[in-house]
Formats: C-alpha cells, structure tokens, sequence
C-alpha cells in the first residue's frame, strides 16, 4: 500500500469513527511501520488540513466533531479498487457506443484520464487488458441521439418521422419524452404519443427528422411507466398478458439459473434437475427469440398458446433445411 492509499485509508477511517481511533488500530489497517504511519498522520494534518486532535494518554486520534463533517479531501481521491473500477468506465466510454457517445463525453474521458495519469505517477496503465464487446448494436445518429436526450433533459416536446421495423410503414409523431432506455446496446425512447393518446417505446435507429417543439412536455407518473413499459418481457410495452413457464436442461440451467430475465422472474430447480423459469410477458415475439437461442435445452411448456407458436417456429425453420441447396 503506497502512501496515497495510506492517506486515503487513514482519512475514511477517522471520518467514519464514532469514536476516537487508536493508534495500534491505525497502524493495523495502514499495514506499515509505527514511524510510517506517524508521518502520515502529519502529512494528512498538516498538509491536508485535515482537522485530527489526539489523546495521549488513552493512545488514540479523532477528527474533531465541529470540523469532521465538513472536512473533506483536496480533489479526488481513489482507491486502488475505484481505480479499476473508474478505468473500466473509460473503457466503456471508449468502446461502447462510440460514434454517439465519444464526441459528447469526450470533455469527461479527457478528465479521467487526467486522473488515472495522475493517480500511477505517469505509469502507462494497461487498458488494454480491458474488453469491452458489443453485440448486436444498430447504426445510431449523433444529431438524432442529441436532439431526443436534449428535448428529454428540457422537458420539451418533439417531432420525428418514425418507420417501425415490424410494418415498415413511415409515420409522422408528435411526442412528450419520457425517459432514454439502453436496452441490449441500443437506445430507446419511451415517451407519451399524442396522436395515438398512449404510452410508446420508440427505436432512436428509426426517428429521422427529429425536431424539438416549444411546447413543454407532460410527464408521466413514473410507476405508470414502469407498469406500461417494465412489466412485461423485453422491450415490448403493455401489461403482461400471460406468464411463460420455461424448462431448462440441466446443462442450460447452469446459466440461465444466473440470469436476469424479467425483475418479476420467478424461478426454481426441479428435482431431475433441470430450472424452471417464469416470466410475464405481453409480445411474445422477444421471449421466443431468447428461448430459441438455446435450442434443445430449453421447451415452453405454457401457456399452450405460447407452446404453439414455439412449435410453428421450429417447424419453419426445419423446412428452410429439408430441400438441399445446389451450388
């Protein structure tokens, strides 16, 4: 532990003391010499301004009580621990998303940074130890991007044509944003729709023309949201209109027993082994997709409805595979 942790340690403790400190303690938890940690204990008073008294007779230090509120450390201080954790979220920063996050955030990357720069003594750290994937993120325009988190931010109204991918049928809309959603490395809107008087998730990748109006926007009560456009399997908006029981192979379940589905998932293990998992879900076209990825490990076993459709599926797919292709 070098002496910038030290400091930062020695700080917190006697911040969050409810009682005076001893000394024998602190140079436990400094992990260091008698004189090491005497010499911090000045650095950080004396330096810092830190506002520590002391109890000769009792061996024990404390952050005086009208003082200890108020008194916090000069910048930003990290641990090793939030060190990672803040070269993380530059890595993400950098690679997730970057032709609409990069040019907005940049300012913010150039400050951490400064600060990872600062905090390894000039040391080149090794981000590249760092990955970060993507997968299945679509094609998103900065202007649109800015213009829709903007209107949200002021509360203001917005205009955009939309061509919803399951008609393809270009629409023109009037909306009050709502809240941005990253769901599966791509962005959505939810916002109130005043032509059709409802609560609507929008795909940023299908707004063109975006154009922000003077009107401000209503808001929505946020458990309306939640209970419009969260209660149901993905991002399909609705209330649930059935839950799906789900069978797992014992193989399969190793994973999906860790996995977050649905916040109102519910799921348990079966005595041969295998996972049930049930969630709710209004469109059932998402949930199939998902179920479809793992193949034989994974059956539908109700509602029959559901069942059914899982079984047209892979009657489809199967026949795409019965009449050979000739080069």
């Amino acid at each position: 532990m070098d002496r910038y942790e030290r400091t930062l340690l020695l700080h917190r403790m006697l911040k969050s003391a409810r009682y005076p400190v001893t000394l024998k303690h602190v140079q436990e938890e400094l992990q260091c010499s008698r004189a090491t940690m005497y010499r911090d204990i000045a650095f950080l008073r004396d330096a810092l301004g830190a506002p520590i008294e002391s109890d000769s007779e009792n061996g024990t230090i404390y952050y005086a009580k009208d003082e200890a509120d108020r008194f916090e450390l000069p910048g930003l201080w990290l641990s090793s621990e939030e060190l990672a954790a803040l070269l993380a979220l530059n890595e993400l920063l950098g690679r997730s998303d970057p032709g609409v996050l990069a040019g907005a955030l940049a300012p913010f990357r150039e400050r951490i940074e400064g600060l990872l720069s600062d905090h390894a003594s000039g040391r080149t750290l090794p981000v590249e130890r760092i990955r970060v994937i993507s997968s299945g993120a679509r094609k998103l325009d900065q202007v649109v991007f800015r213009t829709v988190s903007s209107a949200l931010l002021s509360r203001k109204r917005i205009t955009f044509e939309y061509r919803a991918r399951t008609t393809n049928t270009p629409s023109t809309r009037e909306v009050s944003p709502q809240r941005l959603a990253h769901y599966r490395d791509n962005w959505y809107l939810d916002a109130w729709d005043h032509g059709r008087e409802a609560l609507r998730s929008f795909a940023l990748d299908r707004m063109r023309s975006v154009a922000v109006r003077d009107e401000t926007s209503l808001d929505s009560d946020l458990a309306e949201l939640d209970a419009h456009l969260a209660s149901s399997y993905g991002i399909f908006s609705g209330a649930p209109k059935a839950t799906a029981v789900l069978h797992f192979s014992e193989h399969a379940a190793r994973w999906v027993a860790d996995e977050h589905w649905h916040s109102r998932q519910e799921g348990h293990w079966l005595p041969d082994g295998r996972y049930e998992l049930k969630v709710p879900y209004s469109n059932s076209r998402e949930l199939l997709m998902d179920v479809l990825k793992y193949g034989p490990d994974a059956e539908v076993v109700s509602p029959v409805s559901l069942r059914e459709e899982m079984r047209i599926l892979l009657q489809l797919a199967i026949g795409s595979y019965q009449t050979a292709k000739t080069s």
